[in-house]
């Protein structure tokens, strides 16, 4: 059935639109915006009342792991983007870091097919850099491309080797795909089960500096400008990361990042109190860092924010914090936390809109990140007011992986739209 978005905040910065109008969706597509729409359609077009919601381009989470195939008991491709769905996102990048990993057309297809079968968002894989995520041997990336993968990263791990990420950024320049990059110094890092400071220190925990990260995007910004290729900064977190991005960007360099919102809303205090569930890697960092990255974000200076999405069980979450594996679920806190931002001043509604959505379909050159006519009607509904209680049961991801869990939110996902179907409304999977 076409619809009709009726009397909504309807918010799309690269249209140059923030006003309460209608949107009319046929065949899928966005067929108009504009004042009074409703009055005219016919009994065919249901007309929903989004008055007092923002009406917005679908959100783009340009990092997300949906665990399949391997580790289905964390996530999988229809779960995960079940839990996309009730966050508010479109679409996702799906990571290769996979059992197998996503380093060869099979396992691209084997993604893409999946999504087709049971995702309820788009899923746009990101193929291996290197074979195995070893950081020994390109991966073919041609084929990867061919196969749909949209960027190549070896997340999880850092591309170590320096001549090989220089050899990586020309194949992939070669094909038009972006470098992501995990940027940890293995031999700064060490080990580390946190951000290296006097919090680390009084809690006894073995920690990393920031420098494991800020010296990888050195690095990296040098082969950047070496080669030409565009590189991407995954879940930057540091005030000096920040800054040598800022600097790569004035000499002219494709250069982009994105920032969690975990590390916009926690400190490294989160790890006083030995929980898991915010160990993380990049680990959380300092108050002085979480001020550098929302000015940063403020700026334009990282262009998305991006959940990291990485969903673990007990299994690997309910052990000594050093023993823990690093990650926790974003997808369905993202909307509350960013609007945090809002609320503070920090953000205008259009950042939000262009951190979300047209900042990612940017970085990836993804389809989305704006209403207009004629593009598929992939749109996310937010309610910036409502308020409610992160609680386990009541998230749609596999696994319950969150420090968020008991904390009051405000705001969340609404309506999801992908192609002109409701995918997720309200408190309810459409």
């Amino acid at each position: 059935m076409d619809l009709c978005l009726s009397g909504g905040r309807v918010i799309d910065p690269r249209r140059r639109l923030d006003t309460e109008a209608d949107v009319l969706v046929k065949d899928g597509r966005i067929a108009r915006i504009g004042v009074g729409l409703a009055a005219g359609v016919g009994a065919e077009v249901r007309v929903i009342d989004l008055r007092g919601r923002w009406v917005l381009p679908g959100l783009i989470d340009l990092h997300t792991h949906l665990r399949e195939p391997g580790h289905e008991y964390k996530e999988d491709i229809a779960t995960g983007t079940r839990a996309a769905a009730a966050g508010g996102f479109t679409a996702v990048c799906a990571m290769p870091n996979t059992t197998p990993p996503n380093d060869t057309r099979a396992v691209t297809e084997l993604i893409v097919q999946r999504a087709r079968q049971v995702g309820v968002v788009r899923v746009y894989p990101v193929g291996a850099i290197s074979k195995g995520l070893a950081g020994e041997t390109l991966a073919e990336m041609g084929e990867l491309k061919e196969a749909g993968c949209v960027a190549v990263s070896d997340d999880g791990q850092p591309v170590m080797n320096a001549e090989l990420m220089r050899r990586a950024m020309e194949y992939a320049r070669t094909f038009d795909l972006t470098i992501v990059q995990h940027c940890e110094d293995l031999s700064l890092s060490a080990g580390g089960a946190m951000n290296e400071g006097p919090v680390s220190t009084r809690a006894g925990i073995r920690a990393q500096p920031a420098s494991a990260e800020s010296a990888m995007v050195a690095r990296d910004i040098e082969l950047c400008a070496l080669t030409g290729a565009r590189y991407h900064v995954a879940h930057v977190s540091s005030a000096e990361s920040v800054r040598l991005i800022r600097e790569a960007k004035a000499r002219g360099l494709p250069v982009t990042c994105e920032v969690t919102p975990h590390h916009l809303t926690l400190t490294d205090e989160a790890c006083a109190r030995y929980d898991t569930a915010a160990k993380c890697n990049p680990p959380l960092r300092a108050a002085a860092d979480v001020e550098a990255l929302r000015g940063a974000l403020a700026d334009g200076t990282i262009d998305a924010v991006a959940t990291d999405h990485a969903p673990h069980s007990a299994v690997e979450k309910e052990v000594e914090f050093e023993q823990a594996a690093f990650g926790m679920i974003g997808l369905e806190t993202a909307v509350p936390l960013v609007l945090e931002l809002v609320r503070a001043g920090t953000l205008s509604p259009a950042d939000f809109v262009t951190r979300l959505s047209a900042g990612p379909a940017r970085v990836f050159g993804l389809p989305g990140g704006s209403l207009v006519d004629g593009a598929p009607a992939d749109i996310t509904v937010v309610d910036p007011d409502a308020a409610w209680i992160c609680e386990s049961q009541a998230l749609r991801s596999r696994s319950h992986n969150s420090p968020f869990f008991g904390r009051s939110l405000r705001g969340r996902a609404a309506l999801t739209i992908v192609g002109g179907c409701i995918v997720y409304s309200g408190e309810r999977q459409a």
